[in-house]
């Protein structure tokens, strides 16, 4: 080979070398590269985990340090955890009850010394007995008292009550005489919690509070036997002093003298007052007063109550008026005693703090659901009035809007709180309204059930009584009557005296009724109805008095057809405008009497000839009175004296059980309280002996006046109830509608010798 071609080789061998070599450079270069780079990248990566490590590291030790705060607190909670554990059963140590907790299977975990105390501290109870085991060995060991039941009997009911969802109180008995309640109750996972409660003390107070209620029983029934007699041992006298008076004040005397009566009356009826109201409070304080419902007829007894008052309201010149719905039952349930005294205290007090001007009753219903009938009762006055700090205190005990320094009228300030009472007792409200100075406004609201199956609801009258005059009279009479009468169906003219009534007949108008006052401006009610008749006008008259028993003159019988006391009954004015029309039907026109023949109803006439008759024969009526107070004995004699009657006195029961066999009386008055055989042990033994012969009525005149009295003298067989002091017009009414037929009737001897 040529030195040019190993040239030649030698340079192809070095340019391939080179090249070679280049292309190793170029990949070494790029090895360099990516070993940089993944130099670069190891280095970061490294960099990272350091600082994982260095926060690992870092919250190692924060962790190590949260861990050794943990475990301090573990520490500490367990500590304080021990501490509480320490002071609860500490406390429960302390207590005096007994504290006790069973697992699920009904075994003991823990027990304090008091729950230990109930098993005389035994040994055998120690925390894992069984409940059944405790108390078997408590039964066994006479720990508890079981009294008559068997030990058997008495686990069964142990353990009846312990498996219970609502597990029952139970009291124990303990053999020293300790008593515990034990109560017991399972919580939610199952364990039992049970307290046992020393009730020792307890029902030691318990018994001594019986032994103090059985005392204060004792005393309240000496207390009430005490006011029993009391009221028996005032009434008694006074009623002596009353009835006397009314005697003495029939006699005749000059006005000094009746002024000195009147005022021993009126005293002695406010002591019975007070008594009354006295007992009746101590009868609230003890809460024995009970509502006894029974019929009545609430507009009767109210014109009752205003009889009573009559007297004091005429002495101060005040006029009563009374406006009694017309559509409203009369007769209705309820008790009448209790309505009587509410009545009674509200109407009184209206006349007793009225000086001038009159008093006020309005009495409306409601028909309710059923029967039932929502009664308005009201009482205006125009009295001194209540101021408006006092009228919210006005219903308390002893009050009265008065002061103590500057009394002017008498009374205990009871009757209102009583009332009160009464009211609530009833399920009504009682109120009041009312303007210092210008008089006041007491009212009541009760419901009460119709008391009659056949309501008598008021028809129109015939056209023969269509039109009417009414003459005098005050304002408010005039409202009440005339719109009673319109809602009647009549056409009611007033007229305000006398002349004015006989200008309007001079000028035509010729009422068919004509309703006088008896007090006109004028002239007297008789005077203006004989110058009517005199006129040739032959109206059917009707005279309006205050009272028809006072104003009601002899000259009055053939110059008017009837008389109307006010207040006026209802009854009294339908029956009175009944037999007024049907007298004016029974007379034809032409027969009509002449101006100087009046007319004279059959009820006129029987006022006017209200003597006995010569054709009323027959025997006179036996009356026996039982009585041993001489005073009342005198009393009784004197207010039936002017009777014809035969009368006899018994002075104690057994006399008038003798009395009653020889004497066969047709009525008996028996006083209940008596020496040795008292007035219900006589009735019992005259009802023993009249069995199978005529019923005699007995009524009892008493001065008890305690709730229970009136129940507990009529279920000893007597027929009616009369408290003291005696009343002429009661006896009398009571006499003359207890005449048995054959008996004449007991009008007054002085009549029928007159005859």
């Amino acid at each position: 080979m040529s030195l040019t071609d190993k040239l030649v080789m030698e340079r192809r061998a070095r340019l391939a070398a080179e090249r070679k070599l280049e292309l190793k450079s170029r990949e070494l270069f790029e090895a360099n590269r990516k070993l940089s780079q993944h130099a670069l990248e190891l280095s970061g990566k490294i960099i990272e985990q350091r600082e994982e490590v260095a926060q690992v590291r870092n919250e190692a030790e924060a962790l190590k340090d949260r861990n050794q705060q943990t475990q301090a607190q573990l520490e500490r909670a367990e500590k304080l955890a021990e501490i509480h554990e320490r002071r609860l059963w500490d406390s429960v140590e302390a207590i005096s009850d007994g504290f006790a907790v069973f697992d699920q299977q009904d075994r003991l975990i823990a027990a304090n010394s008091a729950w230990l105390a109930l098993f005389d501290y035994s040994e055998v109870i120690q925390p894992g007995i069984p409940y059944l085991e405790m108390i078997r060995f408590a039964a066994k060991k006479g720990i508890f008292d079981i009294g008559d039941m068997t030990p058997s009997n008495w686990l069964a009911d142990m353990l009846d009550r312990w498996d219970r969802p609502d597990i029952p109180e139970v009291t124990i008995r303990l053999w020293n005489g300790q008593y515990f309640r034990l109560l017991d109750q399972r919580s939610r996972d199952g364990d039992m919690v049970c307290l046992a409660v020393d009730t020792t003390v307890m029902k030691r107070r318990e018994e001594e509070l019986r032994e103090a209620r059985s005392r204060a029983e004792a005393a309240n029934r000496a207390k009430s036997a005490f006011l029993a007699n009391m009221s028996h041992e005032l009434r008694t006298p006074m009623n002596g002093v009353v009835a006397m008076v009314d005697l003495l004040l029939e006699g005749d005397l000059d006005e000094e003298q009746r002024l000195y009566l009147r005022t021993i009356r009126s005293s002695g009826e406010s002591l019975l007052s007070i008594i009354n109201d006295v007992l009746d409070f101590s009868k609230l304080e003890a809460e024995k007063m009970q509502l006894r419902p029974e019929p009545f007829d609430m507009e009767r007894m109210l014109h009752e109550v205003l009889t009573l008052v009559a007297p004091m309201a005429r002495d101060r010149g005040l006029e009563l008026h009374v406006d009694y719905d017309l559509f409203l039952p009369t007769k209705l349930l309820g008790d009448p005693g209790r309505i009587r005294q509410v009545l009674t205290n509200l109407i009184g007090n209206a006349v007793k703090f009225t000086e001038e001007g009159h008093v006020f009753i309005r009495v409306v219903g409601i028909e309710s659901d059923g029967d039932n009938w929502q009664i308005h009762v009201t009482v205006e006055d125009t009295g001194i009035g209540i101021a408006s700090d006092m009228q919210e205190h006005i219903f308390d005990s002893f009050a009265q809007e008065e002061q103590e320094r500057n009394r002017a009228f008498e009374g205990t300030g009871l009757g209102l709180a009583i009332s009160r009472e009464i009211i609530a007792r009833m399920g009504g409200q009682i109120w009041v309204e009312s303007e210092k100075g210008k008089g006041s406004c007491f009212g009541f609201r009760i419901s009460l059930p119709c008391g009659e199956e056949n309501r008598h609801v008021p028809q129109r009258l015939a056209d023969g009584l269509a039109k009417a005059m009414m003459v005098g009279g005050g304002d408010l009479d005039q409202e009440i009557l005339s719109r009673q009468l319109r809602q009647l169906g009549m056409d009611v003219h007033c007229v305000p005296s006398g002349s004015a009534a006989l200008a309007e007949i001079g000028d035509g108008f010729r009422p068919q009724i004509l309703l006088i006052d008896e007090r006109l401006s004028d002239a007297t009610g008789l005077e203006l109805a004989g110058a009517v008749r005199l006129a040739g006008l032959h109206s059917a008259t009707v005279l309006l008095c205050a009272d028809k028993h006072v104003n009601h003159p002899s000259e009055a019988f053939g110059t008017v057809d009837a008389v109307l006391g006010r207040p006026i009954l209802r009854s009294e004015l339908f029956r009175t405008l009944a037999a007024l029309t049907a007298h004016r039907d029974s007379v034809p026109q032409a027969e009509a009497p002449a101006p100087n023949e009046p007319s004279e109803t059959p009820a006129f006439a029987s006022c006017r000839h209200g003597a006995l008759h010569k054709q009323d024969v027959g025997r006179a009526m036996r009356v026996l009175a039982a009585e041993d107070n001489r005073t009342n004995q005198f009393v009784f004699q004197k207010l039936v004296k002017t009777l014809d009657i035969d009368l006899k006195i018994a002075s104690n029961g057994q006399e008038a059980i003798e009395l009653y066999k020889d004497f066969q009386p047709d009525l008996i008055f028996m006083d209940i309280s008596m020496p040795g055989t008292d007035g219900k042990q006589a009735t019992r033994e005259i009802r023993r002996l009249e069995a199978g012969k005529r019923h005699v009525p007995i009524v009892a005149m008493t001065a008890h006046a305690l709730l229970g009295d009136k129940e507990d003298i009529l279920a000893a067989g007597l027929d009616h109830y009369l408290t003291k002091p005696m009343q002429k017009s009661l006896i009398s009414a009571i006499i003359r509608e207890a005449r048995p037929s054959g008996c004449r009737a007991p009008g007054t001897r002085e009549a029928t010798v007159a005859e």
